[in-house]
C-alpha cells in the first residue's frame, strides 16, 4: 500500500472534504480515468488499492473507507426498494435483537463475553448472503489482514487456496525450504483440522490466522493425502517467512525464464528487474510462468501490464451493481518487446487471469496449459471505526475484449496438462516439467 491504514485513519476529514469537492466538479463523467478518480486514488490508497487475491482462490479486493463510500459508488435513492424495505424492518430487527440479548441475559447459564457475542452477530450477518467470499473481520483479523500485505510473516510458509463451494483449503504449494516443506507437506494436501480444530467449513483467512504465531512455536495439521487416500497429523514449527514472488534464469537457446507467484507491492519492480537483466544478458524469448499463482493486488498487475501494453490501451475495467464502469489503461515505461508465453493452470485466478486475459486479448503472448481457475469478481474490504472491518463483493471485472471470465476461466492456446507423477512434488525440474518443455517449443516457434 503507498500508506499504512493509520495513516490514512488520520486525515480521513481532510480526505473526505478534498473528495467530496472534487466529486461536485467531476462524478458521473465517463472514459478514462478521471482526475477525480486519480486524485482519490492518491489520497485514499490505502482504503481504494485494490486487489485480487486467491485467498479463498481470491477475488478481488478493495479496502476503503466506509464512510467515503457514498462518495465513491452511488447509494440507493429514496425510491429504492431494498431502501424502503431496510428501513421499514429496522425496527422490527432492534426490537428482535434487543429481546434476544435480554434472553441472554437473564437465563444463559455461563458467562456472556459481549464482545463475542456481537461479533457473532455481525458474521452471521455476511455469512447470511449466501456469498462464500463476503465476511466480518474483528480488529485483530484486519489488523492480520493488514500486515499479510507486506510479504513477511511468521507461519508455516505454503500457498493454500479454498474452493468456494465445497470450503475445502487446499495446498498448493509449500514455500522451498520453509516449515511446511522441511515437515513434509506436499501440493494438493487437503486440511482438515489446525491443533485439532475442525476448518472444514471456515473461511480461509481464519484459517491461515490459526496456522501463523510466534517463530518457534508448532501447529498440528491433520490433512487428507489424496495420492494415498488417509489422513495424515503433521507437526510444522512456525517461523518467519519471506516471499519472494519473482525468480528467473536464462534457458538453453536464449530463452529467458519469470515465475511469477503471486501479484504483491514488490512484484512490479521484481517482474522488471528481471526482466531487464534476461534482456540484457541477450535473452530472444520469454516465458512468463503464473502457474498456481492465486493473485494479489490489482495495482500490481496494472503497473506490470503498463510495462508491456502499448499506451493508453485499456488493461481491464470494473462494472458494479449500479453499472457504473471504471477503467484502467496502461501507461509506463515499457520492456523490451519480444516473443512470449505464458504458462497457466486451474490455480491461476484473479489478478493472474487479468494477467493473462490482457496479454491473450492483444496477442502479445500464447497462452500455454490447462484453463484458468475463473475468478472475476472484486470485493470490497471496508474499514469500520472501531478496527474492524467488512468484506463483500462489488462488482465484476472484465478483459479488454470485453470478457467476463468469472465461473469460466481463461482457455489456453496450447493445451498441455502436467504429468499425473510430478503433481504431487513440492519442486518439479525444469528439465522435466513437461510443460516447461513444450512452453519452450512453442516459443521457438514465434523466435523464428
Amino acid at each position: 500500500m503507498e500508506k499504512k491504514v493509520d495513516e490514512m485513519v488520520v486525515n480521513q476529514k481532510q480526505v473526505l472534504a478534498e473528495i467530496e469537492n472534487e466529486a461536485m466538479h467531476r462524478a458521473g463523467k465517463a472514459g478514462k480515468r478521471s482526475s477525480f478518480f486519480k486524485r482519490a486514488g492518491r489520497a485514499c490508497a490505502a482504503f481504494l488499492m485494490l486487489c485480487l487475491c486467491l485467498g479463498s482462490f481470491g477475488g478481488c479486493l478493495s479496502i476503503r473507507l466506509a464512510d467515503i463510500s457514498r462518495v465513491l459508488t452511488p447509494n440507493p435513492g429514496k425510491d429504492d426498494p431494498q431502501k424502503q424495505q431496510a428501513t421499514t424492518t429496522d425496527s422490527s430487527f432492534l426490537k428482535k435483537k434487543n429481546a434476544i440479548e435480554g434472553m441472554i441475559n437473564q437465563y444463559f447459564l455461563g458467562d456472556v463475553d459481549r464482545e463475542e457475542l456481537y461479533s457473532g452477530m455481525y458474521k452471521g450477518m455476511l455469512n447470511a448472503l449466501g456469498d462464500p467470499y463476503s465476511c466480518y473481520y474483528t480488529k485483530e483479523e484486519y489488523a492480520e489482514l493488514v500486515a499479510s500485505m507486506d510479504g513477511v510473516y511468521c507461519g508455516i510458509g505454503a500457498l493454500v487456496s479454498q474452493n468456494a463451494s465445497t470450503k475445502v483449503i487446499t495446498i498448493v504449494r509449500p514455500f522451498v525450504n520453509g516449515p511446511a516443506f522441511l515437515a513434509g507437506i506436499l501440493p494438493g494436501d487437503l486440511v482438515v483440522a489446525v491443533d485439532d480444530t475442525d476448518v472444514s467449513d471456515m473461511d480461509i483467512n481464519l484459517v491461515v490466522k490459526m496456522m501463523k504465531g510466534a517463530q518457534g512455536t508448532n501447529v498440528k495439521l491433520k490433512i487428507w493425502r489424496p495420492s494415498l487416500k488417509e489422513y495424515k497429523e503433521i507437526t510444522v514449527t512456525r517461523d518467519i517467512v519471506e516471499v519472494e514472488t519473482v525468480s528467473f534464469e536464462m534457458l538453453d537457446g536464449n530463452i529467458g525464464y519469470i515465475y511469477v507467484m503471486q501479484f504483491d507491492d514488490i512484484t512490479p519492480q521484481q517482474f522488471e528487474t528481471a526482466y531487464r537483466k534476461l534482456a540484457e544478458d541477450g535473452c530472444k524469448g520469454m516465458i512468463i510462468d503464473i502457474r498456481d499463482n492465486p493473485g494479489g493486488l490489482l495495482d500490481a498487475v496494472c503497473k506490470m501490464l503498463g510495462q508491456i501494453i502499448e499506451d493508453d490501451k485499456l488493461i481491464v475495467y470494473t462494472i458494479d451493481k449500479y453499472g457504473k464502469k471504471e477503467e484502467i489503461y496502461a501507461s509506463d515505461e515499457k520492456l523490451p518487446s519480444m516473443p512470449m508465453v505464458v504458462m497457466i493452470n486451474g490455480n491461476s485466478a484473479s489478478a493472474a487471469e487479468i494477467f493473462s486475459g490482457a496479454l491473450h486479448d492483444y496477442g502479445l503472448a500464447t497462452l500455454l496449459g490447462t484453463k484458468s481457475f475463473g475468478k472475476g469478481i472484486v470485493q470490497s474490504v471496508i474499514p469500520l471505526a472501531d478496527g474492524s472491518a467488512v468484506k463483500m463483493t462489488v462488482s465484476r471485472y472484465y478483459t479488454p475484449n470485453g470478457t467476463c471470465i468469472h465461473g469460466i476461466g481463461i482457455e489456453p492456446d496450447v493445451k498441455v496438462e502436467l504429468k499425473e507423477e510430478l503433481r504431487t512434488l513440492p519442486v518439479v525440474p525444469k528439465d522435466q516439467d513437461n510443460q516447461i518443455q513444450e512452453a519452450i517449443k512453442e516459443l521457438k516457434k514465434k523466435m523464428k
